[in-house]
């Protein structure tokens, strides 16, 4: 039987995971499946039932659901565990498991957009403290980043990521944002903040050392001002789609036994979709 798999959220429509996945079972030419599934909060338990008695081999789990998924599993990944959010489902046996995968997707695109980062970043200045910038700050501590800062508009909220995770995080105000820019060899934006449809991002970048990495999860748009301003400035931009990419192949390995390349082709035909949006 071919496995069939899944992304589920509510709404869930705007996801462009089938997409990817899509694209690797026609690049792979393999018989499978993988499907949007619109699961209300209270529909949940009910979807995981299915998942538990065979109807699915695994699939992906999206908001509102990533924290509230780990009370149904049998099983959670260290990561997962660490940041408080899971986000790729497995069957194993009569067990489900799961796994954070926006970790290694974010180390992987930083990986592949500059290679050797780790010998030159010694300070990191994270924007934001929610799930995401959990999931980054776990991801550069265990790559041993040396100083982990961390500025959101609620300085409670960062207080409590930094006291989660531990040394080498450590906090500041959203006001100091700009003054902190010169001290970071790479800066995160982890917030919605510069997304299509949101408020702008406000942070001035004239502090910016040339050759510091400036990396924005938002992709869409594609380069955010954030990213264009630092080009500007003679920093190194990575963008928020290719973290998108690289997250999802540990899911696809899992469900379908082959490990995906992020290729040119794939990124192009994401990019043609975010475009049209």
């Amino acid at each position: 039987m071919s496995p069939r798999c899944f992304v589920v959220g509510h709404p869930i429509a705007h996801s462009r995971s089938p997409l990817i996945h899509g694209e690797w079972l026609r690049q792979y030419q393999l018989a499978g499946s993988y499907e949007r599934v619109d699961v209300a909060p209270s529909e949940l338990p009910g979807f995981i039932a299915r998942l538990r008695d065979g109807e699915f081999a695994g699939g992906n789990v999206t908001v509102p659901h990533k924290e509230a998924v780990m009370a149904l599993v049998d099983g959670i990944s260290d990561a997962g565990r660490a940041v408080g959010a899971v986000n790729t489902l497995w069957r194993d046996g009569g067990r489900i498991l799961a796994d954070n995968t926006d970790v290694p997707g974010f180390l992987a695109h930083l990986d592949a957009t500059v290679p050797g980062w780790q010998g030159r970043v010694g300070t990191a200045l994270i924007l934001g403290a929610g799930g995401a910038a959990r999931g980054i700050c776990y991801g550069l501590r265990s790559r041993g980043v040396g100083r982990i800062l961390i500025v959101n508009r609620s300085r409670e909220r960062a207080d409590e990521l930094a006291a989660a995770l531990g040394r080498p995080l450590e906090t500041g105000d959203w006001g100091q944002r700009d003054r902190l820019v010169g001290l970071a060899d790479l800066i995160v934006n982890t917030t919605a903040l510069g997304m299509q449809g949101k408020p702008a991002l406000e942070i001035d970048l004239s502090g910016l050392r040339p050759g510091t990495i400036v990396d924005d999860i938002v992709y869409a748009p594609l380069k955010t001002a954030l990213l264009a301003d630092a080009e500007r400035r003679g920093g190194i931009p990575v963008d928020g789609l290719g973290m998108l990419l690289h997250q999802a192949a540990p899911g696809f390995t899992r469900w379908f036994g082959v490990t995906p390349k992020v290729t040119p082709a794939l990124r192009a035909l994401i990019e043609a979709d975010i475009l049209k949006a």
